[in-house]
């Protein structure tokens, strides 16, 4: 009984100590993963969806706060004046949630593009939301159209067996569009 006992609390230290080791290490990265995570997923994206900026997306971006949330948002530049914006938003897709990066030309409020972050869907059916054939149909669209929750306006084709994902799609840049007001009214303030 008193081997048993010894083991359990030898166990017991090693798991503590193997914890606090583990969560300090992950507190010492979390910097630099938050920085490979920008300039290896967000980065290539915002530069697609804010395809022609001439200036560096990654290093003139911003925090802003919107309804109580912290948003990242990316500046486009063109001629050295702000033209567009692009930031994140989640919908809800068959697998899970879907990271959906929306830029807006603040100029004619409409989307520059959208570009998928990142997302769970069924491979070589769900995902196909990342491809440029379905993407592209959201470029130029204008924030007035209207997007009912859990559906795709009509001038949106579907993915043909991803339904739900192509309506966290959809689902995402409604939210977005709802944001877009206070987010370019703090952008051209700035």
């Amino acid at each position: 009984m008193k081997e048993i006992v010894q083991m359990i609390v030898v166990l017991s230290v090693i798991c503590t100590v193997c914890g606090i080791a583990l969560s300090g290490y992950r507190n010492m990265t979390a910097d630099r993963i938050e920085s490979q995570v920008l300039m290896n997923v967000q980065g290539p994206k915002v530069k697609l969806v804010l395809d022609g900026a001439e200036n560096d997306l990654i290093s003139d971006r911003r925090m802003l706060s919107v309804n109580d949330e912290q948003l990242l948002l990316f500046i486009g530049k063109k001629q050295g004046k702000d033209w567009a914006i692009a930031y994140e938003t989640v919908g809800q897709g068959f697998g899970g949630d879907l990271k959906v990066m929306v830029g807006y030309d603040i100029e004619q409020n409409n989307l520059t593009g959208i570009q998928i972050i990142s997302h769970k869907e069924t491979p070589g059916v769900g995902s196909r939301i990342t491809k440029n054939q379905f993407t592209k149909q959201f470029k130029g669209l204008h924030i007035d159209i209207d997007i009912a929750p859990n559906q795709c306006p009509g001038e949106i084709d579907a993915i043909s067996g991803a339904t739900y994902s192509s309506k966290g799609v959809c689902e995402a840049l409604r939210k977005s569009f709802e944001l877009y007001p206070e987010i370019r009214k703090q952008a051209l303030a700035n």
